[in-house]
């Protein structure tokens, strides 16, 4: 009898470990899964940003550095890595993001008549839309890091961890460009 039950909680606790490490594996790709989102948000920029490279072309012996800024914003969010997050990349697309939609503003007043232009006026209303999909898709990830950051961090989930896959924790995205913060998430664990 006392074997049984010795071999009962046994294959209770491995049955319980072996949860808690599926949940930290669940967890772990959410935040894998939250990443490409927002890579892929980035990605419906370029769209857009094609159109208004050929608006802002008609402006070109003017605006050249805007058309400038258009083809650098779009050339970096095609670079953003769907599989591996850098968001030191992603802050500086969001940077660029930011500086382009000043310049914009700017170009607008220069030339009233883009101002009246229906399409000048959609490609800005879906750049703003792409942006708040953008931090919406941020605030998600940052979410799941959370997540998945207490599910390795609490007792007796991170005896689990320690013992059979070792991750480590994940940074959230901070906007250096607001805190001069380097980030880079260690998704390598």
């Amino acid at each position: 009898m006392g074997l049984t039950v010795f071999l009962s909680l046994f294959v209770l606790m491995i049955i319980w470990g072996v949860m808690i490490r599926n949940n930290i594996i669940r967890y772990f790709n959410a935040i894998q899964r939250s990443w490409a989102e927002v890579a892929n948000y980035e990605r419906l920029k370029v769209k857009t940003l094609e159109s208004l490279e050929d608006t802002l072309n008609q402006y070109a012996n003017f605006e050249k550095s805007t058309l400038e800024k258009v083809i650098e914003l779009r050339q970096n969010i095609m670079n953003l890595n769907i599989k591996d997050a850098d968001l030191t990349q992603l802050q500086y697309v969001e940077k660029l993001s930011c500086e382009l939609t000043r310049t914009l503003n700017m170009v607008v007043e220069n030339y009233p008549e883009l101002k009246a232009d229906q399409l000048y006026l959609k490609m800005m209303s879906e750049i703003d839309e792409e942006n708040e999909n953008v931090s919406a898709a941020i605030s998600i990830y940052n979410r799941n890091v959370e997540l998945f950051n207490n599910m390795i961090q609490i007792f007796p989930n991170n005896l689990v961890n320690t013992l059979t896959l070792s991750k480590k924790t994940v940074r959230p995205f901070s906007d250096s460009f607001l805190k001069n913060f380097d980030y880079k998430p260690n998704f390598k664990a």
